[in-house]
């Protein structure tokens, strides 16, 4: 079994921007990847399969729900931790991140903002300590980019909502054991549910044959007359705004993520090149292979550089929608281009499972997808600097 060698790569010296406790995070998540996600992650993405071990590790490192309030079973940690916990992570696999995202993001994110006090004292806890799984269902099989078209539905009996309709290509659902739900009520108001498992009518097919993120569980949400709790619902919030919020933190999460996987791609290519033997010198000798590692480590840096000034924004709660799509659009786009030059650099071993290349390249395909397509994000920043919409 390979031993994880990595290096983080910190060519401007941005740890002097990080406090203590920034880089205790950091350390203590990045130890734990190497010690629990980087002997197995492999194996698990070959036979597509999700490492469910990984759990409780993930819980006790405090990456579900890391800036929820303790009082709620958080780690009442800041978002520029949040982001280096999801950097280290992703640095393992965009799966395991994944599940992190949705859990922290996209189900306890609105729970705690959207929700009553009763409901966060119920699922908080729970979900923070890995005992309940979460996930977020917005994506519907005809609505993707423009998820206000959904036609998921409920109607109030009197006693209960009734629920109606599916979504896909969902992370966690074929095990979540509670699902935020974004449905449609009889106005066409758009309102989020906690759908709970073994609610009748309430079923969870998983999606196979997947070539990207294959160490992540993925499925649908298909609801068939559930009948829904009123207590479920969640009162302070409703409309697209809602959702599109919980996709704001996601989409954070995902900015330093995907830095990650660049930063595993190259520092696999820089270790590569100086041990692989070619014309009588290492490869790293060569001016086209140094040009490679050079621009890999120009767009980290300013990856880098770009999510700390977002995290410092995020905490003082002045990050916007349009700000976080760039950031995300860009790490993805930065991470897709130093895979594929770090593949090319470790020419045929590239595509071997023996080294992480090729799986992070794969992941980065749907992470450059969800969440916000890329052309989208691209149309999110040209709308904000030119005041048009072009999106209609």
């Amino acid at each position: 079994m390979a031993s994880d060698l990595f290096q983080s790569p910190d060519y401007y010296n941005l740890d002097e921007l990080l406090s203590e406790e920034h880089i205790l995070v950091r350390n203590a998540t990045r130890d734990w990847v190497k010690k629990s996600v980087s002997p197995i992650i492999e194996d698990y993405a070959q036979r597509a399969e999700f490492p469910k071990q990984l759990l409780n590790g993930l819980a006790e490192v405090g990456a579900f729900g890391p800036y929820i309030p303790e009082e709620y079973g958080g780690a009442g940690l800041d978002q520029i931790s949040y982001g280096l916990m999801m950097q280290e992570i992703e640095r393992g696999d965009s799966g395991v991140r994944s599940t992190c995202s949705v859990q922290s993001s996209l189900v306890m994110y609105p729970i705690y903002t959207y929700g009553n006090e009763e409901q966060r004292k119920k699922y908080l806890p729970k979900l923070a300590s890995g005992k309940f799984l979460g996930s977020f269902g917005l994506t519907e099989p005809n609505f993707g980019s423009n998820p206000g078209g959904m036609i998921t539905n409920f109607k109030d009996m009197g006693d209960h909502y009734l629920l109606n309709g599916a979504k896909m290509w969902i992370s966690n659902a074929p095990f979540c054991d509670v699902a935020v739900v974004w449905a449609k009520d009889e106005t066409g108001r758009i309102h989020g549910l906690i759908v709970e498992r073994g609610m009748e009518g309430f079923t969870t097919p998983e999606t196979h044959n997947k070539w990207s993120l294959r160490a992540s569980a993925t499925g649908e949400l298909v609801f068939d007359n559930v009948k829904v709790p009123k207590e479920n619902l969640l009162p302070n919030k409703s409309g697209l705004g809602a959702p599109l919020g919980c996709l704001d933190s996601a989409r954070y999460g995902i900015a330093w993520g995907a830095l990650g996987a660049a930063m595993d791609c190259y520092d696999t290519a820089l270790r590569y090149s100086k041990e692989r033997i070619q014309f009588g010198k290492p490869i790293g000798g060569f001016q086209l292979q140094q040009k490679k590692l050079a621009e890999m480590i120009t767009e980290i840096t300013k990856a880098q550089l770009m999510v700390w000034r977002l995290g410092v924004l995020k905490n003082e709660k002045k990050a916007t929608s349009a700000q976080i799509s760039m950031a995300k659009r860009n790490s993805v786009e930065i991470a897709l281009n130093i895979c594929r030059e770090a593949r090319q650099m470790l020419g045929g071993m590239g595509i071997t499972g023996e080294y992480s290349i090729m799986r992070h390249m794969m992941n980065l395909e749907s992470v450059v997808t969800y969440e916000g397509t890329h052309d989208i994000h691209l149309l999110i920043t040209g709308m904000d600097v030119t005041g048009l919409n072009a999106f209609k």
